[in-house]
């Protein structure tokens, strides 16, 4: 799994060097006909994969303690213009809290996952391998939105 944290923390790292070179206002543009901006799509990478991880294994009962997590959840859309403190939160707490799942994945913290079906790509989740490395696709999706929005704003 060390490779998979790898690649999750440098897949971040590109997506934080993308919102590096935009202004708050890019960042918080919805263009037309959409229903999100750039930093919607990072805030809710970076609070899905602690959901995830601490909720499904039992550590967490709720996401209530997962900072931000009520503004990037599932099925949220932007609902306030982001403030650049914000977004220099959001940055260190992508990598950050990767690190934590890390250090917590190593010593043996995770236990059995509730399994579930993701909405994205359907797929059941059994254990906190199938989910960090679900995380890497769905990380790098949201990325991907956020490089097709940045032609727009």
């Amino acid at each position: 799994m060390k490779q998979a944290f790898e690649f999750i923390i440098n897949s971040r790292k590109a997506f934080i060097k993308l919102i590096d070179g935009l202004t708050i206002e890019q960042l918080n543009k919805i263009p037309e006909d959409y229903n999100n901006n750039i930093i919607w799509n990072f805030g809710h990478i970076v609070v899905t994969t602690q959901a995830l991880c601490y909720i499904r294994t039992g550590l967490l009962q709720d996401a209530s303690s997962i900072e931000f997590n009520e503004f990037y959840k599932k099925d949220t859309k932007p609902t306030y213009t982001v403030t650049a403190d914000e977004v220099e939160e959001l940055r260190e707490m992508a990598i950050q809290s990767i690190n934590k799942i890390e250090a917590d994945y190593a010593a043996g913290k995770f236990g059995n996952v509730t399994p579930f079906s993701t909405s994205t790509y359907g797929v059941q989740m059994n254990t906190v391998d199938e989910i960090l490395i679900t995380t890497i696709g769905h990380d790098n999706m949201h990325f991907g939105y956020a490089i097709a929005l940045r032609k727009l704003v």
